[in-house]
């Protein structure tokens, strides 16, 4: 199969679907991989060490779309981008449909075969091509709110963990799944007095072993929510439902009555947020401020660590980028767990949580695709 790897586009984002290791790997198959001349640069990966490893170096996109069969990318395709698909390709990257109606309405237009690595399950019923990003960003959420809430970055004025004679900052994080496990590590690591809520007593019974007297884990109820939103000066929103739309867990009237200096981090802000006042931004404008309160919501975080970032991602997606090099149909219809990957294919959409938050038709994948 020709494997295709354009440069990223969407504002601020480094990262690069395929390392040149990963092309190695792929083209060692009998594979052929063709690279856009400097998708690699932002993570610190040489057009030099794509050659090197035999893969075909093109100088545009438009290249790279015209002679792939499968487009290999980090972030959804952007309007220009979706222009230059047709029935015959496969892209794989993250997709994040619930919140983009155009995206959604222009991939099944196109007629392409649409995977998202946010949906592909496990044995377990886990993410695990979502996992290494959730891991990152939620590390990420805890630097950024650390940062923001410094008082030349427009927060309180506060340090994280005090000093010996002053309180901690009061971290609060909403969810405790990869995302807010990896937010609490850093929280904790760091010094802060740390409060996930969550509803699931398993997640909370998990992080208490972990993490012990380190951490207060409180079950998740409306009463709840809003005394430790309220109390917090960080806010981490790490909510998520594979496929659909972020709830709106935290309400603008929560925001006002937060203390000014606050911040809040929406981590879910990709899938359209869990925080009523949330919008998205950009690594170049990362944040602004509602009620007094500085909100971080940057929708591709991991890009501001790209080397990192691309190399954990291409941990998780070579396996299933080999599998489907074989013949995507076909790996598709043997292997239950990658189809659920599958949201759009020949014109149908087939992921039903996008399809319920978009109000959309929907058609099964094992039936989409025969």
């Amino acid at each position: 199969m020709i494997i295709g790897v354009p440069t990223e586009i969407k504002e601020s984002e480094r990262r690069v679907g395929l390392t040149p290791g990963s092309a190695h790997d792929l083209i060692s198959r009998g594979h052929s991989v063709i690279v856009q001349s400097g998708a690699g640069d932002g993570s610190g990966f040489t057009d030099h060490e794509y050659e090197a490893v035999g893969a075909k170096l093109v100088p545009d996109a438009t290249d790279v779309f015209a002679s792939a069969e499968m487009i290999v990318k980090v972030k959804e395709p952007q309007a220009v981008e979706r222009a230059m698909l047709q029935p015959h390709h496969t892209l794989f990257t993250f997709l994040h449909l619930a919140a983009d109606r155009p995206q959604t309405e222009e991939l099944m237009a196109s007629g392409c075969t649409a995977i998202a690595y946010e949906t592909i399950t496990d044995d377990e019923g886990r993410l695990p091509l979502l996992a290494p990003m959730s891991q990152v960003a939620g590390r990420l959420s805890i630097q950024a709110g650390a940062h923001y809430l410094e008082a030349p970055a427009g927060g309180a004025g506060l340090l994280l963990g005090g000093v010996p004679g002053v309180a901690p900052a009061k971290v609060t994080v909403i969810g405790g799944g990869q995302v807010g496990r990896n937010a609490i590590m850093m929280a904790v690591g760091l010094g802060a007095d740390v409060t996930v809520l969550d509803r699931n007593p398993a997640v909370l019974d998990d992080l208490n072993n972990h993490f012990g007297p380190s951490l207060r884990t409180v079950y998740s109820t409306a009463a709840t929510l809003d005394q430790y939103v309220v109390d917090a000066d960080l806010v981490i929103g790490a909510v998520l439902v594979p496929g659909a739309a972020a709830p709106k867990l935290v309400s603008a009237d929560m925001i006002s009555r937060m203390r000014p200096g606050s911040v809040v981090v929406d981590v879910a802000i990709d899938q359209g947020g869990s925080i009523e006042t949330a919008h998205p931004t950009t690594h170049t404008n990362p944040v602004y401020i509602v009620d007094g309160v500085v909100h971080y919501c940057v929708a591709n975080m991991p890009g501001a660590v790209p080397r990192t970032s691309t190399l954990a991602l291409n941990n998780a997606t070579l396996p299933r980028i080999a599998q489907l090099a074989g013949g995507p149909l076909d790996a598709l219809r043997s292997d239950p767990h990658l189809r659920r990957g599958l949201n759009v294919h020949a014109g149908q959409l087939t992921e039903d949580a996008v399809a319920d938050s978009l109000d959309l038709p929907y058609v099964a994948a094992d039936i989409a695709i025969g």
